[in-house]
């Protein structure tokens, strides 16, 4: 359980001046409140509208790709476009903030994806672990300055929300956002927890940094990897394209839309499968703070780091019958039990990445 062992704080330590103490890194009574409170954010009510932005930002970035290839280029960084995309798309999910990220430099958006990369960096350099060594380093310095402009972004936003929440009142304040998207903040603006407290300013700008930081890089992660395995296979690419266009036929637009999504069987498969061979987050760690008895008599001593590879579980032969297999779509549809139980999901984020995966 999540009390007998909470977050190791080894990797997820060096993520805190940046993220707080939101969903990620939090633990214990302030995680649960914060679980509950964020519930809301994930109702279907709230993600629908959310496809017409996923929509939006991959025309930007097809219409990128068309250039390219008129140009004459032959490859690009796939990762990197589609880091941008996702960016692109959460900050307008988040915030309601439009800036144009693909096309034009954001000093918010550059500084997210600096601290993302810096942060991988230092868990890789042994040197680099001690806070107050890191600090002294220009890495270290790159790390405060980036924070400085993310934190600084999301503060003005919410004090500018809290402001327009304060002159209108709770009523009116909701009422002015019927018929519009509802984003991020509004539903942590809104959300209060059964003795009627709502989340503090920097309790939401946590849990906005953490939004973005899980949502851009995991999803931009698993859907390279999805475009990747399509292009390996160009049977099931093409299989993938004619389920979509049969779906689309006969309509004005070409647009996927939220009630599309329970249609498409197979390119849902072909997403769990490279999330099973490629998936975004590949390991987690936990700390015991008890001694943990394991089925077959084994004990994990208190005090003890466990990692949990979810790559290995994803290629375990003993869970998954042929595991190894290049890229197999049937796998994950013949086998749903094992699915349920052995593709390990760290967090709400992967699964919702499936949304953006089946607008490319």
């Amino acid at each position: 359980s999540a009390d007998t062992a909470p977050k190791d704080k080894f990797f997820y330590g060096f993520l805190k001046p940046w993220l707080g103490d939101g969903l990620l890194l939090s633990s214990g009574r302030k995680w649960a409140r914060h679980r509950r409170l964020l519930t809301p954010a994930f109702h279907f009510d709230i993600l629908k509208p959310y496809v017409k932005i996923f929509n939006q930002s991959t025309d930007i970035m097809h219409a990128k790709w068309h250039k390219l290839i008129s140009a004459g280029s032959i490859s690009c960084d796939m990762f990197k476009h589609i880091s941008l995309m996702t960016l692109d798309s959460l900050q307008k999910c988040v915030f309601s903030s439009n800036s144009n990220c693909q096309e034009k430099s954001s000093d918010y958006i550059a500084a997210i994806l600096e601290l993302t990369f810096l942060v991988v960096q230092r868990h890789n350099n042994l040197y680099l672990q001690s806070d107050w060594v890191y600090y002294l380093t220009p890495q270290g310095y790159r790390f405060r300055r980036a924070c400085e402009i993310v934190h600084r972004f999301t503060a003005n936003v919410i004090q500018e929300r809290r402001k327009a929440l304060n002159l209108l009142g709770q009523t009116a304040w909701l009422t002015s956002k019927q018929g519009k998207t509802i984003d991020f903040i509004d539903v942590l603006l809104s959300a209060k927890d059964e003795e009627g407290q709502h989340l503090s300013d920097e309790d939401i700008a946590a849990e906005a940094d953490t939004f973005m930081f899980e949502g851009h890089d995991t999803t931009a992660s698993g859907l390279s990897w999805i475009l990747y395995n399509l292009a390996q296979h160009p049977k099931y690419q093409d299989q993938c394209r004619a389920e979509i266009q049969d779906l689309l036929q006969g309509r004005e637009t070409e647009k996927i839309e939220w009630k599309d999504l329970s249609f498409m069987p197979f390119t849902t498969m072909c997403i769990k499968e490279s999330l099973r061979l490629h998936p975004p987050v590949t390991v987690i760690s936990r700390r015991c703070t008890e001694d943990v008895n394991l089925p077959d008599g084994r004990v994990i001593p208190k005090g003890n780091v466990c990692l949990v590879s979810i790559f290995g579980t994803h290629h375990n032969p003993a869970v998954w019958p042929e595991p190894e297999v290049a890229f197999s779509p049937f796998l994950c549809h013949l086998f749903p039990s094992i699915l349920g139980l052995c593709r390990i999901q760290p967090g709400r984020l992967p699964s919702l990445c499936r949304l953006p995966a089946r607008m490319l």
